[in-house]
């Protein structure tokens, strides 16, 4: 007879072992069972209230509609027995009236995961909750470990931790080329140059790697690293998206984000300037230029859009934005019904929707096309804001040097206006009638001024009467008038025609040249 193999006796060991050990692993709610229940539980038995079905939650732990709640004497789910919870009995049940999920919901469980709710029972079915609605906790860092001296800092040790539960051992160290270039990628998402890799691999020293991480960090490329993720989720984008995608200009927000995250600005901050930093008190333009984050939707600058409905879906995109960014959490769904795997109302949907419903933008496009949708701010760049802080500083100057000769020209000004009015006789008469021979309209205006207006004939006289109170009136003499006045000749006050200030005496070759319909008279000046 032939001796037994011992190599299918090794291999059924090592199935037993590795059997005992996925059992004896603990279950995790969040991590192995709420992804179950979700996929396959919640369309029946979720927060939809509409289409909930057997008075059954599997979404919360509702005391009346829970899983654990008495039910005439049964519970869906015994935590400890799988006897005595209905949930194992259905989900192994061969009869197809009575298994779940029901053969018509096209909703199967594989027999992983029958296993894992089944073990999830037997470990006493600790409940939990999804994991962005978990505070982060601190874990301990393992320290009972083999190893030797192969962890250097306590991230090794998380993953030598694992490693070892999963009956693993850490691989050998690579080399310092391939470790540089990793970590350059990792923290700059560019390589390293051949002088970095040479100084690296050259360095004696025992924190060679943590000085090559220390300059990573400190430098600019690590914030344009970091922020690509970041960019994708709150949809940045340099054009508006639709018809023909036109340019738009929101590189200055990317360009905030990079530097916030340059300067490690702590979360809380980072996430208050980008929702709401033009609401803060004397916000700063570095704050309202975060704000920004909430204009990177899409904008259908389209002419036969209605302009309420743009407004409207910029809203959605923005509660949509917010709640993936912020809360993990994809809260889409309830925009027309309650969320069916996630305990969030339509009502709650719509109480988020009204915080971003109070912006100053009207949804009409009619910059659209052109670019940016107000409304914007200009923003400069650092060179540019130092200019601009040097002129406005050569400005306060120069008003301040002005400000001392304005009293100086004041009393020059006043007395100018008295010579030019009594020393030296120049007065403005009023006119008391006016008449055109063509029929033209003539109206007296504030300044005593004539406007003619109406019929333009080829021909005609205006007529123009003046009151003065003085006694002798005398035409100015020539040397004495304004240059525009002086250059006229044999004037005649109370005529006015054409584009000519006062009327000349015409010659014959000239009057069927003298035209015009508007005429400002200063009247009379003597």
């Amino acid at each position: 007879m032939r001796p037994l193999s011992p190599l299918p006796t090794l291999a059924a060991a090592l199935v037993i072992l590795c059997a005992v050990s996925a059992r004896a692993q603990e279950i995790n709610f969040a991590r192995d069972i709420q992804p179950i229940l979700s996929d396959k539980c919640f369309h029946c038995h979720g927060p939809d209230a509409n289409a909930r079905k057997a008075d059954l939650r599997f979404d919360v732990l509702d005391p009346k509609l829970g899983p654990f709640a008495e039910r005439d004497g049964y519970s869906v789910i015994k935590p400890g027995s799988l006897d005595d919870s209905v949930l194992v009995m259905r989900i192994t049940s061969d009869d197809p009236e009575f298994h779940m999920p029901p053969p018509a919901s096209n909703r199967k469980l594989s027999d992983k995961q029958v296993d894992l709710l089944k073990r999830w029972v037997e470990q006493g079915a600790k409940w939990g909750k999804h994991w962005s609605f978990e505070p982060p906790v601190r874990p301990q860092v393992p320290r009972a470990l083999k190893g030797g001296a192969w962890p250097r800092n306590d991230v090794d040790r998380f993953i030598l931790a694992r490693l070892q539960k999963e009956g693993l051992a850490p691989a050998e160290e690579t080399s310092r080329e391939t470790l540089i270039r990793r970590v350059t990628l990792d923290l700059t998402g560019l390589p390293p140059t051949p002088a970095e890799i040479d100084a690296f691999v050259n360095d004696p020293s025992s924190d060679a790697y943590e000085k090559v991480v220390d300059r990573l960090l400190a430098s600019p490329r690590y914030g344009e690293r970091m922020v690509w993720e970041w960019l994708d989720l709150a949809r940045y984008a340099d054009t508006n998206g639709y018809q023909n995608d036109p340019t738009r200009t929101m590189w200055p927000w990317r360009d905030w984000v990079i530097r916030a995250m340059n300067a490690n600005m702590p979360y809380d901050q980072f996430v208050t300037w980008q929702l709401a930093g033009d609401l803060l008190p004397n916000a700063t333009r570095e704050q309202k230029l975060a704000s920004g984050f909430n204009r990177n939707h899409p904008y259908n600058g389209e002419g036969g859009r209605i302009p309420e409905e743009t407004r409207v879906e910029n809203v959605l995109d923005r509660v949509d934005t917010t709640s993936t960014a912020f809360l993990g959490l994809t809260v889409g769904c309830a925009r027309c019904h309650d969320h069916k795997y996630d305990p969030i109302a339509q009502r709650e949907y719509y109480q988020l929707y009204a915080y971003f419903n109070q912006s100053s933008e009207d949804g009409r496009g009619k910059y659209a096309n052109l670019g940016n949708v107000p409304p914007v701010i200009t923003v400069a760049s650092g060179e540019e804001e130092g200019k601009l802080a040097e002129l406005k500083k050569a400005h306060k100057q120069a008003e301040k040097k002005l400000a001392g000769e304005f009293p100086k020209v004041d009393a020059k000004q006043k007395e100018w206006e008295h010579a030019a009015r009594y020393e030296k006789g120049w007065v403005v008469a009023t006119p008391v009638s006016t008449k055109s021979t063509g029929g033209a309209t003539m109206r007296t205006q504030w300044d005593s001024s004539v406007l003619v207006s109406g019929e333009s004939p080829d021909k005609d006289v205006h007529e123009v009467a003046l009151k003065t109170d003085l006694r002798d009136p005398r035409p100015v003499p020539p040397a004495r008038r304004p240059r525009s006045l002086a250059r006229q000749r044999k004037l005649r006050p109370h005529v006015h025609r054409g584009r000519s200030r006062f009327r000349r005496r015409p010659h014959a070759e000239e009057d069927d040249q003298v035209r015009g319909r508007r005429s400002h008279l200063r009247a009379g000046r003597f």
